[in-house]
């Protein structure tokens, strides 16, 4: 995102730019804590999927590994924050119509 100020056309145009910004920053932390926790679920489970992780309770040596449900939570937390930001800015868009492009 540019920050320079003389770069930025409007204050929408300029929160545009911020929300895309946070919302990439999101898909970029939610990825790598996916891969994360694939890898770890593979520790345990070389032959899991992507789609087996998304639901460890039918693999108990998931429960065992040290660490799988520590990074499995802390994805959900990631999860859960991006769609916590999502909903903010869909509110503050309908409570102001100077941000109803940000309403994604």
């Amino acid at each position: 995102m540019d920050k320079n100020p003389k770069n930025r056309e409007t204050p929408g145009t300029y929160m545009d730019a911020w929300v895309k910004d946070i919302e990439d920053l999101f898909e970029q932390m939610i990825q790598q804590q996916r891969a994360k926790v694939l890898r770890l679920a593979r520790e345990a489970l070389p032959f899991l999927s992507p789609e087996d992780v998304l639901n460890p309770d039918g693999h108990p040596e998931l429960k065992a590994h040290p660490t799988f449900d520590y990074e499995d939570g802390i994805l959900a937390g990631l999860i859960a924050a991006q769609i916590a930001f999502r909903a903010e800015i869909r509110g503050r868009a309908a409570a102001s119509p100077g941000l109803e492009s940000q309403g994604r």
